[in-house]
């Protein structure tokens, strides 16, 4: 199949391209990467009368630290986030999880903000944003505004921006750099995953357990150490909470049974790494 006809625009500034979705609203899409937006078009799930094309903005193509976080501009690429040197030492949860983000070649053209934007429950970067509190930074005509990664993905591929705003970067905090643990279970290696799990170590009495692939959005959990004895019990009640939903790739009950058994590994492993 073949995506319907549609008009392209590729502007030379961020304020241009927020001036175009302030025109279109609803009729017009973002394309950055294309990863998951292309197959949208083709499949005719995705039928805008307008694409606006930010790939090749500068002021969007950057990678800096400012007040605690590692900001990532709405350009940015997964491969080149994942070899930025300083990744392992200010966010080793995100270099963890970055090399599950499909292949080479995808994570080539596939970018940060664009996954975020995307907001499938499986991705493994929306649920890093979302384990680290991180955050969404929104801007269009009306002004900037900045969302928790907990407010802006609201269901499966479903977000809180508007359809005049453009996502024009993510904040991760930096305050977790030990203790810090992500596994996932897919049928490939670059697949989406069916669950994933991240953790990390808050402080010396807490931990944040993020989990994806069985709610319709990333779920965070904060435990206390303590429970490291209980992680068994913890992901039982979990699994009950979450209960999962059926699909092409996995049965709610085979989620629910592979969090039982991945979860308290991750929390073991974040553990050990804190020690």
């Amino acid at each position: 199949m073949k995506p319907r006809r549609f008009d392209y625009v590729r502007p030379d500034s961020a304020e241009e391209a927020v001036a175009v979705l302030a025109e279109y609203g609803d009729a017009a899409s973002v394309l950055a990467g294309g990863q998951s937006l292309m197959a949208m078009l083709n499949l005719r799930v995705a039928e805008p009368a307008v694409l606006v094309d930010i790939a090749r903005l500068k002021e969007l193509d950057y990678i800096r630290v400012a007040n605690g976080k590692v900001e990532v501009g709405a350009a940015v690429t997964q491969n080149q986030l994942k070899d930025w040197p300083e990744l392992g030492g200010r966010l080793p949860l995100l270099a963890a999880a970055l090399p599950f983000v499909g292949h080479f070649q995808t994570r080539n053209r596939g970018t940060v903000c664009g996954s975020i934007a995307h907001a499938d429950p499986s991705s493994e970067i929306p649920l890093v944003l979302a384990a680290l509190g991180g955050e969404v930074v929104l801007r269009s005509q009306r002004g900037t505004r900045v969302l928790a990664a907990a407010d802006f993905q609201r269901g499966v591929m479903t977000t809180a921006r508007a359809p005049d705003e453009l996502i024009v970067a993510a904040r991760f905090p930096t305050q977790w750099t030990r203790g810090v643990a992500f596994r996932e279970v897919a049928r490939r290696h670059g697949d989406f995953a069916i669950i994933a799990v991240a953790a990390c170590v808050e402080d010396r009495n807490t931990l944040r357990i993020g989990i994806g692939g069985v709610a319709d959005r990333p779920a965070v959990q904060h435990a206390p150490i303590s429970v490291a004895a209980d992680a068994k019990d913890m992901f039982e009640k979990l699994a009950q909470e979450l209960e999962g939903y059926d699909d092409l790739h996995a049965s709610a009950r085979l989620r629910r049974d592979l969090l039982r058994r991945v979860g308290p590994v991750v929390v073991e492993e974040a553990l050990r790494c804190a020690a």
